[in-house]
């Protein structure tokens, strides 16, 4: 990449909004390379992104220019993100602590429930919470079973009573 092409990537991965054209020219103006103009630098960043397979691209968006995620990953990127607001929200609410660091890639932090979290949900102890396997299963939707003939079975209420009929 030439030198300018590297300090507009530079500035523009630093830059949490769009880069205004004007700022992204005065760049260009004190920049040692005199060859490169800044158009052809800016085209030089988006292909390389777009041919090298990366998870960024450049976008010229509001008047300016950002690097971007790409589409296709903002829902996974989103998951994660609300990982982390349930984590802080229940932080915040001395709900969970950090209690250490794990051996893995980055040493995350490790979280563990404070006697408060047993004191809001009502539990004698963490063994009284369901298992994973058993939250998937009551968190799903219920299904009405559908007999053979396809005719669904009647709604039936709480107390397994069928619910009034307007004939």
């Amino acid at each position: 990449m030439t030198p300018l092409a590297k300090l507009l990537e530079a500035a523009l991965f630093a830059s949490a909004t769009p880069v205004p054209v004007d700022a992204l020219r005065a760049m260009a103006a004190h920049a040692d390379d005199t060859e490169t103009t800044l158009e052809s630098a800016l085209e030089e960043l988006r292909l390389h992104y777009d041919t090298d397979g990366h998870g960024v691209e450049l976008v010229q968006v509001a008047g300016g220019w950002q690097v971007l995620t790409r589409p296709e990953y903002t829902e996974a990127i989103e998951r994660a993100q609300l990982a982390g607001a349930i984590l802080k929200s229940l932080h915040e609410r001395g709900l969970i602590d950090v209690v250490g660091r794990g051996e893995g890639l980055g040493r995350p932090l490790l979280y563990g429930t404070t006697p408060s979290f047993l004191e809001q949900f009502a539990l004698r102890h963490l063994e009284e919470l369901p298992r994973a396997d058993e939250l998937a299963i009551a968190l799903r939707a219920p299904r009405q079973a559908t007999p053979p003939g396809g005719v669904p079975a009647p709604a039936t209420k709480g107390n397994g009573e069928a619910p009034p009929r307007a004939d």
